[in-house]
């Protein structure tokens, strides 16, 4: 086999449709549009959405809730993820920089420590934010936590 005797399966290519060229065609006359009305003449355009006159779903259903522009927020990270990288890599201190070269976080991400899982070692933690729970976990085990 070589290239000056490749083809296409059979069935694959079939022919286009020429419509609206003569009644011999069997696709002449009205071109396959029907009679009359808007959609069979050129330029007919639907509008996205529009329902025959009917109220447009995007019209009935209500529009809900709020966006809060101030809204904070931050990328959640265990106690019990940061204990396992802290034994993985042999941390002592852990920063936003390790969390992000481990893959946990993406650059501009907040980071925010929460209490789950135990924690063992002493570390010496820097996040943006805290749990209450993490916070206390993180200084009974006679680590320290930081805030950037």
């Amino acid at each position: 086999m070589d290239l000056s005797n490749l083809q296409p399966a059979v069935g694959s290519n079939k022919k286009k449709r020429r419509i609206g060229r003569g009644p011999g065609s069997g696709k002449g006359g009205t071109a396959t549009r029907g009679s009359k009305g808007a959609k069979s003449r050129s330029g007919y355009k639907n509008k996205v959405g529009f329902e025959g006159g009917q109220m447009p779903l995007q019209r009935r259903v209500p529009k809900g809730g709020f966006k809060n522009i101030n809204r904070v927020e931050y990328k959640a990270v265990n106690l019990s993820t940061l204990e396992k990288l802290a034994t993985e890599k042999n941390l002592e201190k852990i920063t936003v920089a390790d969390l992000l070269q481990a893959g946990l976080v993406r650059k501009r991400q907040l980071v925010k420590i929460l209490g789950d899982g135990t924690l063992t070692k002493k570390l010496e933690i820097e996040a943006n934010a805290f749990s209450k729970k993490a916070e206390e976990a993180i200084t009974a085990a006679g680590g320290t936590i930081a805030k950037v």
